[in-house]
């Protein structure tokens, strides 16, 4: 059900939610997990009144920490990998860019039944835009998911790949900046309280040393650590994320990875004196956004270089009392190569393109449905066709961008064949979790991480009044040949 009305939603909700001031309560969890969760969510998308979209989002945000699931930071968790205090196991940052509620659910199903501690959702500025989720509606999307499966406890949301454009900063250096500050701001204000910057983008490799070839991206990370810092809520401390090599570019050095975080840590000691620095390091190893497509659509065996990892890893916590280095573009990687990184000491792995294979190619996707986003591509996004691509190329390639677009005949697919693909990605959640060795970590995660909750004031449209709701920004669209894949 959708509600189109702010009294069709205070119907929806009577006996089942209660409003007190800024809170609320749960008079029937029953029914909330039933069939309220779900329309709320729909409503927080779909709803044509904006109004009763901001008022849906609330309502699954409070009635989320009501029931102790509440946005949370992971830095201290990060930290204390930083000291050696914990190691063992490699988080898995997850990127959802389609079919999110029924996503979500499989992903809680299994952290549930794993008693997984860390494990992370996120979405990337490129994604954000083209599979038209905003910070507000993804977060509330994933609230709802934990909702509806009944799991309790910190929710970590993280803004991927919060990168800048090179070519938009080379023209209009402080308006591009302007609009990633502008995203962090909007991002955190949803609870996203993980931060990845990523300005390996504006990295110069013609300049004679490798700090100089890293001085606009250290600059940057750290303007964009010291506006997270003024931006964060009471209690929290935002974990942010670097990133010293461009995924599907050069492999990364230990070499770049001192000479970032060197000048880094010079500038950001400028900003203010004690402000905390970032607690990852993203690096490039050997991998590609979504993977590298042969001819025939199918994926490369891709060898990543595990000794770089390990060595960058093993500096970074050693040298800057980071949890390790960050691995992109991983979900396409080989089965047998999940398990080697927490081997190596890799702190976490970004994954996507996996999760939106599995999607388009399950034998429970619609087959008209997948011709009519098929022809749509070729459509729409003719300009996108490299003259190289074979046909098969040029639709791996660009099928992620049918997310948007097809985002409301997705979600209403059958509710069997949602079901059925649910347990597709479920499997390869529960493959994930297993190799990366995050079963039974909840105690672990409980010791370092508190989530306190942060205040968040009721839409004025509940008291009667237009809800003013969040600035409105429009992130610009992706460039093609500089902006990452979203893993």
């Amino acid at each position: 059900m959708i509600y189109n009305s702010l009294a069709k939603l205070n119907d929806g909700i009577r006996g089942i939610l209660e409003i007190n001031d800024n809170r609320v309560e749960v008079s029937d969890g029953d029914k909330l997990r039933q069939t309220l969760i779900d329309d709320l969510v729909y409503s927080a998308v779909f709803s044509p009144s904006v109004d009763v979209r901001d008022v849906a989002r609330w309502l699954i945000r409070r009635t989320a920490s009501t029931l102790g699931i509440i946005p949370a930071s992971i830095h201290k968790l990060y930290r204390a990998m930083g000291k050696n205090e914990v190691s063992g196991f490699t988080v898995p940052a997850m990127n959802l860019r389609g079919l999110t509620y029924e996503s979500a659910q499989a992903v809680f199903r299994v952290a549930l039944k794993g008693k997984v501690g860390p494990f992370i959702f996120e979405i990337a500025r490129s994604e954000i835009s083209y599979t038209e989720q905003r910070p507000a509606e993804y977060a509330a999307v994933i609230s709802g998911a934990a909702v509806k499966t009944g799991y309790r406890g910190p929710l970590f949301l993280q803004g991927d790949h919060f990168q800048v454009s090179a070519k938009r900063f080379a023209v209009e250096p402080e308006k591009e900046v302007g609009t990633v500050s502008a995203l962090v701001e909007e991002a955190i204000e949803a609870g996203f309280y993980n931060i990845d910057i990523d300005s390996s983008t504006v990295v110069d490799l013609s300049k004679p040393t490798i700090k100089e070839q890293q001085h606009n991206n250290f600059r940057i990370a750290a303007d964009m650590t010291a506006l997270i810092r003024q931006l964060e809520p009471d209690g929290i401390t935002v974990s942010v994320g670097g990133e010293i090599g461009e995924v599907g570019g050069k492999n990364s050095t230990v070499e770049e990875l001192e000479a970032f975080m060197e000048g880094y840590l010079e500038e950001l000691a400028k900003k203010g004196k004690g402000l905390e620095g970032i607690s990852k390091i993203s690096v490039q190893t050997g991998t590609s956004h979504g993977g590298v497509v042969l001819p025939d659509g199918t994926i490369a065996r891709v060898k990543i270089d595990f000794d770089t990892l390990e060595r960058l890893s093993r500096a970074a916590r050693e040298r800057f009392g980071l949890a390790g280095a960050v691995q992109h573009g991983a979900s396409t990687l080989p089965d047998e190569a999940f398990d080697k990184f927490p081997k190596t000491g890799t702190a976490e792995i970004h994954l996507a393109t996996g999760f939106q294979n599995i999607i388009f190619d399950s034998p429970f996707f619609p087959e008209a449905l997948r011709n009519k986003i098929y022809d749509y591509l070729r459509t729409k996004l003719a300009e996108e066709r490299s003259p190289k691509d074979t046909e098969e190329q040029f639709i791996y390639k660009t099928r992620k961008k049918a997310f948007g677009p097809f985002k409301e005949e997705m979600w209403n697919l059958p509710p069997a064949l949602l079901h059925e693909i649910g347990r597709e990605l479920e499997t390869k959640f529960a493959f994930l979790f297993e190799k990366l060795n995050v079963l039974n970590t909840r105690n672990q995660v409980s010791k370092y991480v508190t989530a306190p909750d942060v205040p968040v004031a009721a839409p004025a449209a509940l008291n009667g009044g237009k809800a003013p709701g969040p600035e409105r920004r429009t992130v610009p669209p992706a460039a093609a040949d500089r902006y990452d894949e979203g893993e």
